[in-house]
C-alpha cells in the first residue's frame, strides 16, 4: 500500500497519509505504514500532511485514529489535515483531546502544504 510517503513542497519534506476515500477496513493498512514512516525520523522533526476525506469511520477507526496519533506525539513538529467536514470535526477534537495534539485544519492539499513549509 503506498499511501503513506515523504514528499517534498517548498523546500521542506511532508509526511502525507492519505486516508481519502477509504473504508475503515484499510485504515489500519495505512497506519501501520505512517507509524514505521514515523519512527525511522528524529523526535519533533516531522510535518505531517493527513488526508480523510470521503473517510468512513466507525467506532475501531475512531479509537486507532486516537492511539496513533498519541503514538506520533513525540516526532510530529507540526500537523495538517484535510477533508474534515461534518462528524469527522467532532471526532478530529476527540482525537486532539485523547492525544494532546493540536492539528490545523484546511479546506485543500495545497493550502496545508503551504502552511506546514513555514514551520
Amino acid at each position: 500500500m503506498d499511501r503513506c510517503t515523504f514528499i517534498t513542497h517548498n523546500g521542506k519534506e511532508l509526511l502525507f497519509v492519505d486516508f481519502s476515500n477509504c473504508k475503515p477496513g484499510d485504515v489500519f493498512l495505512i497506519i501501520d505504514e505512517a507509524k514505521k514512516n514515523i519512527r525511522s525520523r528524529p523526535e519533533n522533526s516531522i510535518l505531517t500532511l493527513t488526508d480523510v476525506t470521503n473517510l468512513r469511520f466507525d467506532d475501531r477507526v475512531s479509537e486507532q485514529m486516537k492511539e496513533f496519533t498519541a503514538h506520533n506525539r513525540p516526532y510530529v513538529k507540526a500537523a495538517a489535515v484535510v477533508g474534515v467536514e461534518g462528524v469527522k470535526k467532532i471526532i478530529l477534537n476527540a482525537v486532539m483531546l485523547f492525544s494532546k495534539r493540536k492539528f490545523h485544519t484546511f479546506d485543500t492539499i495545497e493550502s496545508a502544504k503551504n502552511w506546514l513549509a513555514t514551520n
